[in-house]
């Protein structure tokens, strides 16, 4: 069986219309709807860890991250202060190289940038790999600069602030789309068209394994015109950069745009999805080819009264991930699966749709044929790990909580997330906290413990610095 691993980076599950809408409306994405009949959904799905590559890492292995012992997070020439975002560790196998070493072909083709940075190995395993330059600060081009209006136009100028926070964010991110004239020249064009042009080159290919890494609707979220224009019609200011910050005086007409122009991303992203789609039923693919669709994390646009994501408090805006899975032979098509699944378990499925044995133990847990038949999950509780902080989520609750089991703040699963009940429910918040504990193995690092204390800095998550 042919295998594609299509991952968006920060799709919001909720502004794919097969599972519902967004605070601010309906998302269009009727390419991704129509696959979604033809597929079998899950609705409850999480990240292992975040951010973006230590997720990376627990989808290409199968292995836990969390709690990141290894603390390889300040790689020579990566600035990026998060634990778990180095490499992933030699000791563990890839999907690439597991399904390459049983006669697959293997491929990557990916626009984020952070997998190719130096120190980094996510093209281990790979018989061709793809990068498409030029996303966020990658160093794409060194000129020509933009011009300060320009830069004024994407990023209002009261936000840019005596310290120019973002300014060479923006510069770098236009200098390295200087050249982009037509629709064909966005990036999540040039993933689907490339994974296009790959299969056609491939057609000899029986089986292959293609992972396509499609980092918009990430922003900054720079989309052509007439697909922000479906939802905001209006001249208005322009606001492409999520500021990481709370939202409270934040200028709505700005917030709004935000908001209006990352619906139009999404709106982008499936329309070239279907492109992808098209070309797999052009060619005969879709009768022998297996197709998942998944997102990393998704990412909160008022949510909570905060722009970004972050690891305390966290919220279903950022940790509730999409999948959707279309099986060659028409398997669980147009049904739902309502059970715990998480990023570990997707390499574990993988290999258990190739027939294909892991060389090591895993983490990750198969669980289509318990969606086929409607049984519950194998999980009663996921955790999801970032710095200092974890979230368990179980049938019934929602625990944000420090690794020293402070700061504890716990919701009902389903929401509301306005009022903290830790106080009125310290049984529960202990039962939570020790499920979170037990996953980590019974201890956290010391220096996530220092942290968690404020004995110590935390790295600090700042997209939007200069590196």
């Amino acid at each position: 069986m042919n295998i594609i691993l299509l991952i968006f980076d920060t799709l919001r599950k909720d502004c794919v219309g097969a599972y519902g809408s967004p605070p601010w409306g309906p998302v269009h994405t009727p390419n991704l709807d129509a696959f979604a009949r033809e597929a079998l959904v899950f609705d409850r799905v999480y990240p292992e860890v975040l951010p973006t590559l230590p997720a990376r890492r627990a989808l290409y292995t199968g292995q836990r991250v969390y709690p990141f012992t290894d603390g390889d997070f300040r790689l020579k020439g990566d600035p990026v202060y998060a634990p778990g975002w180095g490499p992933m560790g030699e000791d563990q196998a890839t999907l690439a190289e597991i399904l390459g070493g049983q006669g697959y072909r293997t491929a990557l083709i990916s626009d984020l940038y952070h997998q190719f940075k130096p120190s980094k190995n996510f093209t281990r395993g790979f018989d061709q790999w793809t990068f498409i330059r030029g996303q966020e600060l990658d160093p794409y081009r060194s000129g020509p600069a933009p011009s300060q209006a320009e830069i004024d136009h994407w990023l209002a100028p009261e936000l840019q602030g005596e310290t120019g926070r973002g300014v060479p964010f923006m510069r770098r991110a236009l200098q390295n789309m200087a050249d982009r004239r037509v629709e064909e020249d966005y990036f999540n064009a040039q993933v689907m068209s490339t994974a296009a042009r790959w299969l056609q080159e491939n057609r000899d290919a029986n089986p292959f394994f293609l992972t396509l890494e499609c980092w918009d609707p990430h922003e900054p979220w720079f989309v052509p015109a007439p697909y922000r224009a479906q939802y905001d019609p209006e001249a208005g200011r322009e606001h492409v950069l999520s500021i990481y910050a709370e939202t409270a005086g934040f200028p709505a007409d700005l917030l709004h745009r935000a908001r209006m122009n990352y619906s139009g991303l999404v709106t982008m992203c499936d329309r070239w999805f279907g492109h992808l789609y098209q070309t797999l039923a052009a060619l005969g693919r879709l009768d022998d080819t297996l197709l998942m669709v998944t997102s990393d994390h998704g990412h909160a646009l008022g949510d909570g009264g905060y722009m970004g994501k972050r690891l305390y408090p966290t919220h279903p805006a950022v940790l509730d991930c999409t999948l959707m899975i279309r099986h060659p032979e028409g398997l669980g098509a147009g049904q739902r699966a309502d059970m715990f699944v998480q990023h570990t378990d997707l390499a574990a499925q993988i290999l258990a749709f190739a027939r294909v044995p892991a060389p090591q133990p895993l983490h990750g847990i198969p669980f289509w044929q318990e969606a086929l038949a409607g049984q519950p999950s194998s999980r009663d509780h996921v955790t999801v790990g970032w710095g200092a902080a974890f979230t368990v989520i179980d049938e019934t609750w929602w625990l944000n909580v420090m690794v020293d089991g402070t700061r504890p703040r716990l919701h009902p699963r389903l929401g509301p997330f306005d009022h903290n009940l830790a106080a009125a429910n310290p049984e529960t918040v202990a039962q939570l906290f020790a499920l979170g504990a037990a996953d980590a193995g019974g201890a956290f690092p010391e220096y996530l413990l220092q942290q968690a204390r404020g004995e110590v800095q935390a790295p600090v998550w700042d997209p939007l610095a200069p590196e």
